[in-house]
């Protein structure tokens, strides 16, 4: 009988546990967990690409945010931010454009989609912009044009070299012809600044495309790009419509620009801050001897 009224611990199972305000957890998958390269098709755990995000396949670098590039290129704690707050207009009243650019701004925390400013790369000073595709595809409006016009101008009166990070769709369609006169404005003060003697280095990164590539992006003393980066004017469907003919596969990415002569060097972004060093040293070093 002592067998049959021997008691044993069981786990009681209460299907009531639970309140209304509480739900049973369910397994999920973290976000951002994976990633696709636009390059070589791959599925990509995160961790594989790094805080470069780079391709470990292909060596194709993923598109990046301005804050992210400035931690990738600069000293810690060393930008000085430049021309905040310029307040943009609505020339052509687009519909809705106003509001796009409030809730842009505060999606990305960008004040427009370059941000300009002055920094040091291990101690060397100099001045920086960095397009954001974040920010309205990184497009080309006013304020875009008239931030990137004041860093040449503010970098020539402080004699400094400037690097400049383009990543853009283009010139900004709500702003019209507005945007397309950037293109002139802003070329204008690249040319005041190099009547100084000063450096200026571009970094075409993915994608560099439309007005800017047309005048700024190209401009550069020194034209540096990401592997694999797109860079042209006009898209690929257009132009091959208007000539008729099928272009190379490789058509408007960094190494045809280099092969054809259009930039000077293909840098993978795990040694650009090492390589911009090196530029603004021998920069800095030859104004001394012309000084002396």
């Amino acid at each position: 009988m002592g067998l049959f009224n021997k008691k044993k611990n069981y786990i009681r199972i209460n299907p009531n546990r639970y309140t209304n305000s509480q739900e049973i957890a369910k397994p999920a998958v973290p976000d951002n967990m994976w990633a696709k390269c636009p390059s070589c098709k791959r599925t990509l755990y995160t961790k594989e690409i790094g805080a470069e995000k780079v391709c470990p396949h292909c060596g194709y670098n993923f598109r990046i945010s301005a804050w992210e590039r400035l931690a990738l290129t600069i000293d810690e704690k060393s930008l000085e931010e430049w021309d905040t707050g310029i307040i943009e207009k609505n020339p052509i009243d687009f519909p809705d454009y106003p509001e796009k650019i409030a809730e842009t701004k505060k999606k990305t925390g960008l004040d427009e989609a370059v941000l300009t400013g002055k920094a040091t790369i291990e101690g060397t000073a100099f001045a920086i912009g960095v397009m954001d595709t974040n920010f309205i595809m990184g497009s080309m409006g006013t304020v875009v044009g008239e931030k990137i016009t004041r860093l040449f101008e503010r970098a020539t009166k402080e004699k400094l070299a400037v690097v400049l990070f383009t990543a853009s769709g283009g010139a900004r369609m709500q702003e019209g012809i507005f945007s397309l006169m950037q293109m002139a404005k802003i070329s204008a003060a690249v040319k005041r600044h190099s009547n100084t003697g000063l450096l200026y280095i571009t970094v075409l990164t993915d994608p560099t495309t439309g007005g800017v590539t047309a005048s700024f992006a190209m401009d550069g003393d020194i034209i540096l790009a990401e592997p694999q980066s797109q860079i042209g004017f006009a898209g690929r469907r257009v132009i091959e419509q208007t000539i008729r003919q099928k272009l190379p596969d490789d058509f408007q990415k960094a190494e045809f620009l280099l092969a054809h002569g259009f930039i000077d060097q293909i840098v993978p972004r795990t040694e650009l801050k090492s390589r911009l060093k090196s530029l603004l040293e021998l920069h800095q070093q030859e104004s001394w001897c012309q000084n002396e």
